[in-house]
């Protein structure tokens, strides 16, 4: 579209993108934990989402899309970055002194992300799909915590669940300070704040997800 045509408007967009998925995640987590402290309420959480017409027919659409809006964006915007710093000499474009680790690498940290997720829709998308439409079996409101941990009893699965969720810690200690300073509300005056917000973000979201991975792993094995 015509408005996806300035600089300012990919940065607003990818920002508006990035503000929906940080919700996201802070829902995704909170059904997830659900599952360390009440297996049961997690599986009316997740029978309502995974019965729910609106849920299913609609907002998960919108997620996907979101999801591929990011990161199509995110490769858009890395390649204007390029162009723009092509033709200025090598000695005065100093990308460690500049800007941080996180900022250089968000595409290799997207990369990474952008993979996993298609191990997450294989593990989780792709089987709830076959459960109901291809098997078409009875629906079971109790299925939902025994197919979760089930998931997390095998070690190599869980080092990529753990890897992924560094990688988007990573991710997220750039891309949320990013998005605001793209809508321009990362001024003098709340930088601070927002920066510090951005840090617990991430670590309290992505260390969460690893816990209950851990969690459920380190209890199969205790079992």
């Amino acid at each position: 579209m015509q408005i996806f045509k300035t600089s300012v408007a990919r940065k607003v967009a990818m920002a508006l993108s990035a503000f929906f998925l940080i919700i996201f995640l802070v829902i995704h987590l909170a059904v997830n934990f659900m599952s360390v402290l009440s297996p049961s309420t997690f599986n009316m959480l997740s029978h309502f989402m995974g019965t729910n017409p609106l849920i299913q027919f609609a907002m998960q659409p919108v997620l996907l899309a979101g999801v591929v809006f990011h990161f199509v964006m995110g490769f858009v915007l890395e390649l204007q970055n390029k162009r723009a710093r092509g033709n200025e000499p090598y000695y005065s474009y100093n990308g460690a002194a500049n800007s941080s680790w996180m900022s250089r690498n968000m595409p290799i940290t997207g990369i990474v992300i952008l993979l996993f997720l298609g191990l997450h829709l294989y593990d989780f998308w792709v089987g709830e799909m076959n459960y109901k439409y291809i098997e078409g079996l009875p629906e079971d409101p109790n299925r939902y915590y025994p197919e979760l941990v089930e998931k997390f009893h095998d070690f190599w699965r869980v080092a990529l669940y753990v890897l992924a969720f560094v990688f988007l810690c990573l991710h997220l200690l750039h891309g949320f300070q990013s998005a605001f300073q793209s809508m321009g509300w990362k001024d003098d005056k709340r930088k601070k704040f927002i920066s510090c917000l951005g840090n617990w973000y991430s670590y309290v979201i992505c260390g969460g997800f690893i816990f209950v991975a851990l969690f459920h792993f380190v209890k199969h094995l205790t079992a």
